[in-house]
């Protein structure tokens, strides 16, 4: 009886954290790729203005979640642009120095 209700307990608690994950169609991207430091060459897939944050897929498949700090230098077609210049679906050239268990965009580059 005991083992049946610790099962029962167990199963509620599951259904309860599953249902207080969020919105499963949420345009968060999950299963990011920390990489070595160094340039990757991909498509942005997602670009948030606000967050000053894009998520680029590189040509190997990895995903990369890159946060601009104040550093970060964005070009396209050798000048500087600003962050609202970034657009989706656009290839770009990302330098990225790797800090712990996240990227650091040094460099971002517009290929279009």
């Amino acid at each position: 009886m005991r083992n049946l209700f610790f099962t029962f307990a167990m199963c509620v608690a599951l259904v309860t954290l599953q249902a207080c994950g969020g919105d499963s169609s949420s345009t968060e991207m999950e299963n990011t790729d920390i990489v070595p430091s160094g340039t990757y060459t991909g498509t942005a897939e997602r670009v948030d203005t606000e967050e000053q944050e894009i998520y680029v897929e590189t040509q190997d498949g990895k995903t990369l979640e890159l946060y601009f700090t104040d550093q970060t230098k964005l070009t396209q077609n050798g000048e500087t642009v600003s962050f609202d210049a970034l657009q989706k679906g656009q290839n770009v050239e990302v330098e990225v120095e790797k800090k712990g268990q996240r990227l650091e965009p040094v460099a971002v580059r517009i290929l279009e």
